[in-house]
């Protein structure tokens, strides 16, 4: 193909997801800060590495950003060897990151003083949809823009969405976490009680998980939790960075987030039992400790 791609970090999600742009026939050029992640790549994927996000993305038409935080974020696109120091006129950066509003929209000014389109484009579906190319994809900024990568990350995205300007993704991916930690902490509880009560909870969630109370955590979370098991994607971690990220935006614009600020002081329980490398369900962890 003629487009050619460069991804800036190379995570549990961006690696595989880079992956599957070079399997589709994309030249991809990547980037990540710890360079035998890179070499790991390379071993895997067709395409090359490069030592900057600066060099990695001077050639790319489009370039995809998937590291950890809004520091983070700003060092790769406008640091001293950052994007912005070699990016084309004309090219399109789509940020996979999950971060603040305000960054997307900090960054989305000084791309355009460029000429650089910027879309802020977080993800949901974990390792496991990243790893599967069935990630869904939250997007902020110009229809016009979303319209050149759309096919492109179809290759990873089981759907994707334009939502409306630039830090209307990251709004989404707030709105994301703030639901996952309610239904969690929710199916904890029920789990809790259940054996409390003495229940085989497996064969409860069996009957309940074919009405109402059925989720993706319950039928995806609810044998490992039983099973006390706790190794399996999102980590308490990145959970309690998105929470918090979504607390600082609901004090802006005056929203109430009561259940929220609550399972995110319980994810800081898990935290202090040393679970910070636990997946989110670990919220039952906490309640056979207390």
């Amino acid at each position: 193909m003629a487009i050619k791609v460069a991804f800036i970090g190379l995570g549990v999600m961006g690696f595989p997801m880079a992956g599957h742009l070079a399997k589709a026939g994309y030249d991809v050029t990547v980037f990540n800060r710890t360079q035998s992640k890179a070499q790991a790549w390379l071993k895997a994927y067709s395409g090359q590495s490069e030592l900057t996000p600066s060099l990695a993305a001077q050639s790319a038409d489009v370039i995809f950003i998937c590291v950890g935080n809004d520091d983070d974020l700003r060092a790769v696109v406008c640091g001293e060897h950052g994007i912005l120091a070699s990016a084309k006129k004309g090219c399109v950066i789509v940020d996979h990151t999950t971060a603040s509003a305000d960054v997307a929209r900090e960054l989305a000014k000084l791309c355009d003083t460029k000429g650089i389109d910027f879309l802020d484009a977080p993800v949901s579906g974990g390792q496991a949809g990243a790893e599967n190319g069935q990630l869904t994809i939250m997007l902020g900024g110009e229809k016009t823009s979303f319209e050149r990568i759309s096919s492109i990350i179809e290759v990873y995205a089981r759907f994707s969405r334009l939502l409306g300007p630039v830090g209307s993704g990251q709004l989404a991916k707030m709105m994301n976490q703030i639901c996952i930690a309610g239904v969690v902490q929710g199916l904890a509880e029920a789990l809790h009680f259940g054996q409390h009560a003495g229940m085989d909870c497996q064969a409860v969630i069996d009957v309940i998980s074919k009405g109402a109370a059925q989720s993706w955590q319950m039928e995806n979370r609810a044998k490992t939790m039983i099973d006390g098991k706790y190794e399996f994607g999102f980590a308490v971690d990145w959970m309690r960075k998105d929470l918090n990220i979504a607390l600082n935006e609901a004090r802006k614009n005056g929203s109430t987030l009561a259940l929220t600020a609550l399972v995110d002081q319980f994810y800081a329980d898990v935290q202090r039992q040393g679970g910070n490398r636990f997946d989110t369900s670990s919220l039952l962890a906490r309640l056979h400790k207390s």
